[in-house]
């Protein structure tokens, strides 16, 4: 066994208990050879040695202002000391320092994941300087050190990936089970184990700053505050203890035998009473933990298991807070894919944020994109240059119209990005305004699911608090089904907005930004998306949900009150088998030592309740989607979304250009729907379907969707038949408004239809890891 090991077996509580053992056995087998006098002197000094003990922790006690019922075992075990009852002495000892050391063992199995992360706390790190590649103390990491992590290694600092896709097993941040891949310039924490090759990194903070040791700084918290359940506990000790002191007198008093009253004092020892309320609360926060929820305290647990109203932020709670692209407008000499592979093959260089989103649209449409050429960014206006040989301008209307008149469908695109929520981005080729990309933020994928989880957890009310502006803050809360919005509010006025909340009952607050922090400590119980939120909002916050899933908060809820039960009935429980215990024993049916062996049992049995706490909030296991096929769905929906975004577009343009164009993508259209979007369909309907149902139970639980279904097939069926009977020349004015109407309600009801059949699949698929998740979903696609 190593030092460290070794020391770490030599706890304070079971060196006591191994004393305690040793006396009790040493005493028997001096009894059994015929020695009574020295047996009971052996027993006798472990006695004094677990009282000596005792008496310190109860003066340490006394000293912060805390009182408790300890008092009853030191008078239990003094009391066996001065009758001369050394056997019972010793048990009682041996059941006050078993039970010391089964709360230790509970105290380390409950919080193994806790502890867990500050073992894992990165020391090490491998910096390459001047081709020479050196180990260093991670303290002496500095911003923009390239730093070498290697094989099983835990990532010492935040950074950039520089080289080599890096494979990472993040399960000790998140509590996502399957490792992740982040590629080239993509970020990396501080604490994820590297499970692939070695992979080199550029340093974006130290490691005082960086991912992990802040977790490590909550963590610490989480394990050093007391809960007010705890001092619950307390106040019943401050009922039991007289009650516990009264029928030991009366006992002595009725009967003349003060043996009586040391077997009243022996049931009466408070092991429940003191172990059972800590060990629930802190098998509770491991249980959260384990979930990817770091409550910092059994306060903050207790408090958020009697939230009634739940304050939301918007971006980055809500929503990803990362646009995308919501929709392209490509006029006449373009398509939209040429178009995006423009402007993304020219974004390649650019460092402005909303750069990545196209980058992303033209990798899920599986665009080539060439390198750009003679390119010039103005920064906050747009960029400039050339690809493959075409001028191409990117950005504002201003910048990338610049005195050039505008043409009408500008200001009708302005309006409707506008009245969407989105940012625009005009795109330019050959000084000629060819069409534009409308970027918006997302709602989460879990964000509807999770509101009505929290519904059912207890939440009563929920409120959107917002800085945003009003319109794009309804829209959300709309979609969402929040009972209430606050838009456009400063820091200071939600605050207010949180205080005016906890009038009506307990609210719990959940933000990410910086501007969230002072609303987060205001709340009840300021929760924080720590994921990716502000280092300010995790300080701030009394839990901080370290996955970035909206769903993990519900659970902790659920999680949170069932370990608040658990404790009270551990604690009552106890109480009351001691009560009956005392009885029995003041009526003279349980000698000291009888009445020492069965409040062991009481312990063992209250703290064994306790630590069901460990357990999910939901025990129950059931069949799940199996993963592969998860992605395949999820996929096959991320394939098809461009054909319903052609759909709307086609829709909006159909009485502009020329008959003969517009026949040929109406024919195209036709052809992506017969030839993708019904085979989809049809195979989801025969194969997946069935088996849904059977996880999902009941009667025909899939009857909405093949509803919907047959709806679909049938409007692809009455756009397949017009367009085979389009003349050459194009339809006609009748025809166009019976074509707008088919292609709006395709578009309308496909999206629908994807988003409640990726619901569903996300319920019977148990955890995800977010390669597996769906794209998030605009406030359009919710509605």
């Amino acid at each position: 066994m190593s030092r460290t090991a070794f020391g770490r077996a030599l706890t304070p509580d079971r060196l006591l208990l191994a004393a305690t053992l040793a006396a009790l056995a040493g005493g028997a087998a001096t009894w059994v050879l015929g020695a009574p006098e020295p047996a009971g002197s052996i027993w006798a000094a472990g006695t004094a040695l677990v009282l000596l003990a005792l008496l310190v922790a109860i003066a340490r006690d006394l000293w912060h202002g805390r009182t408790g019922v300890d008092l009853l075992a030191a008078f239990s075990m003094a009391g066996a000391l001065l009758l001369g009852e050394h056997l019972a002495g010793i048990i009682i000892a041996l059941m006050y320092a078993g039970g010391t050391a089964l709360e230790a063992f509970a105290e380390r199995r409950a919080g193994a994941e806790l502890a867990a992360l500050l073992g894992r706390a990165p020391r090490e790190a491998h910096r390459e300087r001047d081709g020479v590649l050196e180990d260093v103390d991670v303290g002496q990491v500095a911003v923009g050190d390239r730093l070498l992590v290697k094989t099983g290694e835990t990532v010492p600092v935040d950074g950039i990936v520089l080289e080599n896709p890096a494979i990472l097993d993040e399960s000790a941040l998140t509590g996502e089970s399957l490792p992740v891949e982040r590629g080239t310039g993509e970020r990396v924490r501080s604490g994820a184990l590297n499970a692939g090759q070695p992979f080199s990194i550029r340093a974006t903070a130290t490691a005082e700053a960086s991912t992990y040791a802040g977790i490590v700084r909550l963590v610490e918290a989480a394990r050093e505050q007391k809960a007010p359940f705890v001092r619950l506990a307390d106040r019943y000790s401050l009922l039991f203890l007289p009650a516990t002191l009264l029928i030991a007198g009366l006992a002595w008093l009725a009967t003349g035998d003060p043996t009586r009253a040391l077997a009243v004092l022996v049931v009466a020892t408070p092991c429940p009473l003191i172990l059972a309320a800590p060990v629930a609360m802190v098998a509770g926060i491991s249980a959260a933990a384990r979930r990817g929820v770091l409550v910092k305290g059994g306060g903050a647990l207790e408090t958020l298991a009697g939230a009634e109203i739940l304050v939301l932020d918007k971006t980055g709670t809500l929503t990803t807070g990362i646009p995308h692209v919501a929709a392209i407008e490509a006029r006449d000499g373009i398509d939209e894919d040429g178009l995006l592979r423009l402007a993304a093959a020219l974004d390649q260089v650019s460092t402005h944020p909303l750069a990545e989103a196209l980058l992303a649209a033209a990798r899920t449409r599986g665009l080539a994109l060439p390198m750009p050429e003679a390119v010039c960014e103005t920064p906050g206006a747009g960029i400039e240059g050339r690809v493959e040989g075409r001028e191409v301008r990117l950005g504002r209307i201003g910048f990338v119209l610049g005195g050039t008149a505008r043409d009408p469908w500008i200001g009708a695109l302005a309006q409707r990005a506008a009245r969407d929520g989105a940012t625009t981005v005009l795109v330019a080729v050959d000084g000629r305004p060819m069409g534009a990309i409308l970027l918006a933020d997302e709602i989460r994928r879990e964000t509807p699911r999770a509101l009505r989880a929290l519904h059912r957890a207890g939440i009563r009310r929920t409120v959107l608090l917002s800085g945003d502006r009003l319109d794009a803050a309804e829209a959300v809360a709309t979609a969402l089904g929040i009972d209430a919005v606050l838009a456009e509010r400063t820091p200071e006025d939600k605050v207010d907005a949180v205080r005016a909340e906890r009038q009506t009952g307990i609210t719990a607050m959940i933000g990410d930004g910086i501007n969230d922090a002072p609303a987060l400590a205001a709340a009840d119980i300021g929760i924080a998306m720590g994921a990716r939120g502000a280092a300010a909002a995790s300080e701030a916050a009394d839990a901080v949900l370290l996955v970035d899933r909206l769903d993990r908060l519900a659970e902790a809820i659920l999680l949170a009150r069932r370990t608040r039960r658990i404790a009270l009935e551990s604690v009552l429980a106890g109480m009351a088998l001691s009560g009956l215990g005392m009885v029995a024993a003041a009526f003279g049916f349980l000698p000291p030592v009888a009445g020492a062996l069965v409040q062991e049992a009481i312990d063992v049995a209250v703290i064994l309740n306790a630590l069901r706490a460990l357990a999910p909030a939901d025990g129950r296991s059931r069949e799940a989607l199996p993963l592969p096929e998860l992605r395949r769905l999820h996929e096959g929906h991320a394939t098809l979304g461009p054909i319903l975004d052609r759909l709307r577009t086609l829709a909006d343009r159909l009485d502009l250009g020329d008959g003969a164009a517009l026949r040929a993508e109406l024919l195209a259209v036709d052809r992506l729907l017969q030839e993708e979007v019904l085979p989809h369909e049809r195979a989801d309907e025969a194969d997946l379907h069935p088996r849904i149902a059977r996880l999902l139970g009941g009667q025909d639980p899939m009857a909405s969707i093949s509803r919907t279904h047959r709806e679909i097939a049938y409007l692809a069926r009455r756009l397949h038949r017009l367009v085979a009977t389009l003349p050459p020349t194009g339809p006609s004015h009748e025809e166009l408004i019976e074509l707008r109407r088919i292609l709006y309600g395709l578009e309308a009801i496909l999206r629908l239809h994807f988003a409640q059949e990726d619901e569903i699949y996300d319920s019977v698929a148990g955890d995800v890891p977010p390669a597996a998740r769906p794209k998030a979903r605009t406030v359009a696609e919710v509605s």
